[in-house]
This record gives structure tokens, C-alpha cells and sequence, in this order.
């Protein structure tokens, strides 16, 4: 039986939801706005690696190429390069299943492979995607990418440059996801999911047939990137191979780790903090940290990339203090838990 969320926990998401409605309103800075309207296509990957990770328990060096596949789908038909303009809204769907077939292509001959081997062949398939984007330059420009993308427009309003727009829609986005996933979490093929994530052997005896399963995640998943590769592709209006290489994918996959697997509202925060903290915080403090370099005449103060410093401390920090992450589900802290105390018992029995 599914327990009501407290008055309190509907109180705080009201708030939640009421402080991010208004943040345009608060903050008319159209380069914070555009950062935050940023935060909002890399939470959409977020989620959709959780289905991978933390429901499902696969793990995906790769994720980014269905990022690219999105974005390079609605390039490709909405681009004055190619004079070919569809509409917006309905790419939208569009690009979603092609990322989800193409997640199906990937999945259906790798799935029975397992742990290191399956995310070595998922990070194979993440450096192969942009290097065919950038060999097929007749198609995709090359390295150069596909520029002039069409922009969205709703009820005669165009879009433009304005970063409100792209704010509002992410939000809305983004609230449809989180309702849809609650309910997906909840459903059969949810708890199938995670019955596979612990233990496969076991759910295949439960009736779960674990390659259709997994076939599900990985496709619901690349849908997601899919979604938000459009989106990007029409605020950003140029797309190149070099945007979706492997470091996303890893950012991506840092952000669920420091949120908690599994957890809807840790992805969200963990996805927010690593989104903010790369668009709006980092390049501030290299800036800082260059100008100080040069004040001080020190050549190596002044060239630091502090970007994968910070990332890295964060992550070894959470590992060390909260390894299951900020806010992480119950099943996750159980099997944490579950895990730490096997060896100590076993020390025990042993003395």
C-alpha cells in the first residue's frame, strides 16, 4: 500500500514548485535564467540514466550518444542548412523514439552481458555515435555541425534567443517526467526493474523475463535523452560531435551518484547542484582563479581547470561520508546497509 505524502511534503513541494514558476520573475538576469534553463535538459538525462542505474541496475558508460541522437534527429529536419523545417512540438515525440529505438538496437545484442562487460560495450557505443555524426559531414556538417536550427514558436510567439521560453518549457517537461516516473517506480514493470537490480536470478524464477525488461529500460531511458536533445538543439540553434563526448556521460552518471540511485528527488537535487555548479559556478570560479594567477604572476594558478578538481572531490567526499548518496530510496539504503553489515558478521562468526 502506497503511503500519502505528509501535509508538510506537499506544503514543501508547493513551494518547491512555486519558487522555481517565479524565479524569471525574481531574477530578470537572462544569463542566470538561460543557466537554470540549462539545468533543466541535463536533469531531463538525469532521469533518464535513473531508469538504467537506479531502477533497473545497468550500468551505462554510453548515455550521452542518445543525447546526440535526439539533438542530430530534429537538427536534421528543422535546419535552414538543410532547408527543411519541421514543426517543433511534434519533434518533440518524434526524436524521443528514434533515441528509444535506437536504445533498443543497443540493448537487444549486449543485455546478456552483464556488469563490467555491459558498461564497456555501452561506452564503446558512446564514442562510435559522434564519430559517425562526424563522419557523415554530407548529413550532420562534419565538424563543423549543423547551425541556423529552427527555434520553437507557440500560439504566433517565436521563441528567439529569449531564455524565458526554454525555462517554462523544461519546467513543464520536467514536472510531466517526475509524474510519470513516480507512477512507472510504483507499476509492475517498475518493481520488475528493481527486482532484476537485485538479483536477476532470482526475478527470472519470479517470472520476469530480464531481456524484455532491460530492453524497456534502456529504451525509456534513451527517450529521455532523446526529448532533451531536441530542446537543446533548438535554444543552443548549432550542434557539433564535440558537445556529446564521454565526459557527459560521466557528469550524468555523477550527478544520480550524488543524488542516490533510484531516488526521484535525489536525482533531481543531485542533477541541479552538478548542473549549476558546471553552468554557473565553475566558470566563476576559473575566472577568479585565472585573475589571481595573473596577479600573482603564477603561470599555474592562472592556467588551472579546476572543472574536474571539484567534480572529483565532490564525488570522493559523498563516496566517503553518504555513499548511498544525499537523498536515496529505501531499497537502496537497505542494500547499503545490508552489504556493509555481511563482512562484520562474518568477522564475527570468524572470531
Amino acid at each position: 500500500m502506497t503511503q500519502r505524502p505528509k501535509p508538510w511534503q506537499i506544503a514543501g513541494l508547493a513551494a518547491v514548485v512555486a519558487l522555481f514558476l517565479l524565479f524569471p520573475v525574481i531574477d530578470r538576469n537572462q544569463g542566470h535564467i538561460s543557466a537554470v534553463a540549462d539545468a533543466g535538459y541535463f536533469l531531463l538525462l538525469v532521469y533518464g540514466l535513473n531508469i538504467v542505474v537506479g531502477f533497473a541496475g545497468l550500468l551505462d558508460l554510453g548515455y550521452a550518444a542518445f543525447f546526440a541522437i535526439g539533438a542530430y534527429t530534429y537538427a536534421m529536419v528543422a535546419s535552414s542548412q538543410f532547408n527543411v523545417h519541421f514543426n517543433f512540438w511534434p519533434m518533440l515525440g518524434l526524436s524521443a523514439c528514434v533515441a528509444a529505438l535506437f536504445g533498443v538496437i543497443l540493448g537487444a545484442p549486449t543485455l546478456r552481458l552483464r556488469g563490467d562487460y555491459l558498461a564497456i560495450v555501452t561506452l564503446g557505443f558512446g564514442e562510435i555515435v559522434p564519430q559517425v555524426f562526424l563522419n557523415l559531414d554530407k548529413y550532420t556538417g562534419g565538424p563543423n555541425g549543423i547551425s541556423n536550427v529552427d527555434q520553437p514558436s507557440l500560439f504566433g510567439y517565436h521563441f528567439g534567443f529569449n531564455a524565458v521560453p526554454y525555462y517554462y518549457v523544461y519546467i513543464v517537461v520536467i514536472l510531466i517526467s517526475i509524474v510519470l516516473l513516480s507512477n512507472l517506480k510504483n507499476s509492475r514493470l517498475g518493481r520488475a526493474w528493481m527486482a532484476i537490480r537485485e538479483d536477476e536470478l532470482a526475478a527470472t524464477h519470479m517470472g520476469v523475463n530480464p531481456v524484455t525488461t532491460k530492453l524497456l529500460a534502456f529504451a525509456m531511458g534513451a527517450s529521455f535523452a532523446g526529448l532533451a536533445g531536441v530542446i537543446y538543439a533548438s535554444k543552443l540553434t548549432l550542434i557539433s560531435p564535440d558537445e556529446f563526448n564521454f565526459s557527459v556521460s560521466v557528469t550524468i552518471l555523477s550527478a544520480i551518484v550524488l543524488g542516490g540511485m533510484g531516488s526521484l528527488i535525489g536525482a533531481f537535487i543531485g542533477g541541479l547542484m552538478l548542473a549549476l555548479l558546471n553552468f554557473m559556478i565553475l566558470p566563476q570560479v576559473t575566472n577568479w582563479t585565472h585573475a589571481l594567477g595573473a596577479a600573482i604572476h603564477n603561470d599555474a594558478i592562472a592556467n588551472a581547470d579546476l572543472h574536474y578538481i571539484i567534480y572529483g572531490a565532490i564525488l570522493v567526499l559523498v563516496m566517503l561520508f553518504r555513499p548511498e548518496g544525499l537523498i536515496s530510496s529505501a531499497s537502496r539504503r537497505a542494500e547499503l546497509h545490508h552489504a556493509q553489515a555481511a563482512p562484520s558478521a562474518a568477522a564475527a562468526g570468524v572470531e
